[in-house]
């Protein structure tokens, strides 16, 4: 990447235009079942690109817009950071057209064909993504949509539960993501990693320095991953977003999924969600891990591997759930 070192922090949280159509029940191609359209939406910096699926035997479908999760992942959700693809939302997309329902996914600023010129990480903040978002809401009604659903993955909820609190939308769908603000996912981390406590201490106080607005001058060069100087304003400007606050002011319907293997965001957080809002629906997905994979082995490595497997298909329950709740199967 050009322009931009992105968030490769040690933690796994923060680790983690297609040209085939592949089915995510079969790998089989389907392109007589919708159309595919290349998007683009102008920014004060650039230029952000897209891809609209949108299928072929509904008059006027509901489309929904997907919000990849941290670092550099794309639309279809691969990273750089990661051998190999998984395909992830790419083949959510490509079921939820087979099921009659649009869909737009985008590459964030600086990743993949979302190129900005002169943009540094030091310049980057969290509202940036949000703004994108919102962007991208109103591109969709500009294209005549007007059932429009927000589906953020991982981080790409937080994104997409901030743009909602602003934009009329027609519903609201978290998918793996977390419920608690990110300092508190950090400590969690920290404090279930390896190294020694003096560390994990140390990362304590740069997570309240942050929370105080302040940088931190020289961070430890164990932890410059996480609080090197360039992501420090990017990180304090995360830290002032708080899901369950969001949650509670959202004026929408809201479906929260959550898997069972997920080595990145617990059950814990999605009930936390679901909480602030009683009246969203809350499915939890047996055995899906977070790239939205089955998986049935307790070891850690096989739960990996599908992060670099595209073979893989995204699990249906997850289809079903997100099908149901726009076609208004669920209350």
């Amino acid at each position: 990447m050009k322009n931009r070192r992105w968030l490769k922090g040690g933690i796994l949280y923060l680790l983690l235009a297609a040209t085939q159509i592949v089915s995510a029940q079969n790998n089989s191609i389907q392109p007589a079942l919708y159309r595919q359209q290349e998007a683009e939406l102008v920014i004060t910096s650039g230029t952000l690109k897209g891809t609209l699926f949108i299928p072929a035997t509904v008059k006027r479908p509901p489309v929904v817009l997907i919000i990849a999760g941290s670092g550099p992942t794309d639309r279809d959700g691969n990273s750089p950071l990661l051998p190999g693809k998984n395909n992830s939302l790419l083949q959510l997309a490509d079921s939820l057209a087979v099921h009659g329902i649009a869909t737009l996914r985008y590459d964030k600023r600086g990743v993949a064909k979302s190129q900005i010129n002169q943009l540094r990480e030091e310049q980057m903040q969290f509202s940036d993504g949000v703004d994108d978002a919102i962007g991208w809401i109103r591109w969709l009604r500009q294209q005549g949509f007007r059932k429009i659903y927000v589906a953020g993955h991982s981080e790409g909820s937080l994104v997409g539960l901030s743009a909602a609190q602003t934009e009329k939308i027609s519903g609201f769908i978290s998918i793996a993501g977390v419920g608690r603000p990110i300092d508190a996912v950090l400590r969690e981390q920290f404090a279930a990693g390896g190294g020694p406590d003096s560390l994990k201490k140390l990362a304590g106080r740069y997570l309240d320095t942050l929370l105080m607005g302040q940088r931190i001058v020289k961070p430890h060069p164990l932890l410059l991953s996480v609080f090197r100087p360039s992501v420090q304003p990017y990180m304090i400007s995360w830290l002032r977003y708080n899901p369950q606050t969001l949650m509670r002011t959202l004026n929408c319907r809201a479906l929260i999924v959550q898997g069972t293997n997920d080595l990145q965001v617990k059950e814990t957080d999605a009930q936390l969600l679901a909480a602030s809002k009683p009246e969203a629906k809350l499915v939890i997905v047996e055995q899906m891990n977070h790239v939205l994979k089955k998986i049935d082995s307790p070891v850690p490595a096989a739960n990996i591997a599908s992060y670099s497997n595209p073979k893989l298909p995204v699990m249906i329950e997850l289809v079903t759930a997100i099908t149901q709740f726009v076609k208004g199967k669920f209350n």
